[in-house]
């Protein structure tokens, strides 16, 4: 017999911090303190009749851990309590995430409509898996709300975007173009892993699917992937439901037990990270031997207004034009004695990386120059270090360049 530590009635009026330490969380007959960690594929029944019942029935009972597992749905109940969504199914990565929740929903013939700034591995989807299978795609600078509407139309299947960009930080108004989809009968998919669920909540502004990359600032500590999906019940049941049970994204046990207790420290670290990266956004803009900074907490970002309106604080991310080429960025980055080079975010360690030749290293050059996404560009993730710390590491590099 399992009972809810925060009672369904008490978390759906909680603050934000109670539901991250307790929300969703299930103790077993040994009232355990610490969630418990189900390290089992499979789950046994009591005759031959209630099995085929179980199967019948697709109710509660857990049946497999691809499709459910108790470890799994502590995680997927918190982030749901924490988004304000009605379901959420957890996935083995981010791209999992947004593979299946843009495939459930998609047949050969519908359109679907995307911001042009994109990860590497979400333009990949749109722009190649898609039309290989009869989709129909269309790429737009989404900040431009004519060109959504001039792409969307009389009818579009799913709308997609990232805001902030993937790594040039473009915002989306993501209640326009939640609008414009919903008129032209579609569902609105917000990819809000640069947020986080604190910073932004794309529901509130009409977006119907929510994904996650889990692995980013949800983990925070470098040492799981996870992804997750957030959705309506309508969704879940209709679209999502069957393609994630019999196509396997599922979420291990074990990175969901992770992910569940990094939840505990998620407000923490993230009103950290944003601390940090505002201080160094604010120091970078000022140095000599940086031509721009983009940071949608600075006044100077162009969509500086809208982020403030979608979002608590302006994120962990820093982007940044080095004054020089490539060969200058390597050489800043090779400088960094605290700061490491790799090509995660969102974790407890300073991360940089070149985009042009990591993330977005498959795109051609014009398409790259079209997302302001340089040779001169790095992408700072602050950390949890010291801020003086941090500059006067990044001064040091930078006066190699």
């Amino acid at each position: 017999m399992t009972k809810h530590v925060l009672p369904p009635e008490i978390a759906a009026e909680a603050e934000q911090s109670t539901i991250l330490v307790r929300g969703g969380a299930m103790r077993s007959g040994f009232d355990e303190t610490c969630e418990a960690l189900y390290l089992t594929s499979g789950f046994v029944y009591g005759s031959a009749a209630e099995a085929e019942a179980a199967f019948k029935d697709d109710s509660q009972r857990f049946l497999y851990s691809r499709y459910r597992n108790p470890t799994v749905q502590m995680f997927e109940d918190r982030l749901r309590l924490l988004e304000g969504a009605e379901a959420c199914r957890a996935t083995a990565s981010g791209m999992a995430a947004v593979f299946a929740a843009l495939l459930c929903k998609l047949r050969a013939g519908d359109r679907v409509v995307a911001s042009r700034a994109l990860f590497g591995s979400c333009n990949y989807i749109i722009t190649e898996l898609l039309p290989r299978w009869g989709v129909q795609t269309t790429l737009v600078d989404g900040r431009d709300l004519s060109a959504w509407e001039a792409a969307i139309g009389r009818e579009v299947k799913v709308t997609f975007c990232e805001s902030p960009s993937n790594p040039a930080m473009d915002i989306i108004d993501l209640a326009e173009v939640a609008r414009l989809t919903h008129r032209a009968g579609g569902i609105f998919v917000v990819d809000n892993v640069f947020a986080t669920p604190l910073l932004q909540k794309p529901l509130k502004y009409g977006a119907d699917v929510v994904v996650y990359s889990a692995t980013k600032h949800i983990d925070g500590q470098g040492r799981a992937l996870g992804g997750a999906i957030l959705c309506s019940n309508d969704y879940l049941k209709n679209d999502l439901g069957q393609f994630y049970r019999h196509t396997g994204p599922s979420l291990s046990p074990f990175n969901a037990w992770l992910l569940l207790k990094s939840l505990e420290t998620l407000e923490l670290r993230v009103e950290r990270h944003c601390r940090t990266a505002l201080a160094i956004a604010k120091h970078l803009e000022t140095h000599p031997k940086v031509t721009r900074v983009l940071y949608p907490g600075l006044p100077s970002h162009p969509q500086h207004e809208l982020a403030k309106r979608q979002m608590a604080l302006g994120g962990s991310v820093v982007c940044f034009d080095i004054a020089g080429d490539k060969e200058a960025c390597f050489r800043f980055m090779d400088a960094l004695k605290i700061v490491d080079i790799s090509n995660n975010l969102g974790d407890a360690k300073s991360i940089v990386t070149h985009p042009a030749t990591t993330t977005h290293s498959r795109l051609k050059p014009e398409e790259r120059a079209t997302l302001g996404i340089g040779d001169a560009l790095v992408r700072l993730s602050a950390g949890l270090e010291g801020e003086r710390d941090l500059i006067a590491d990044l001064d040091r590099a930078l006066a190699e360049v």
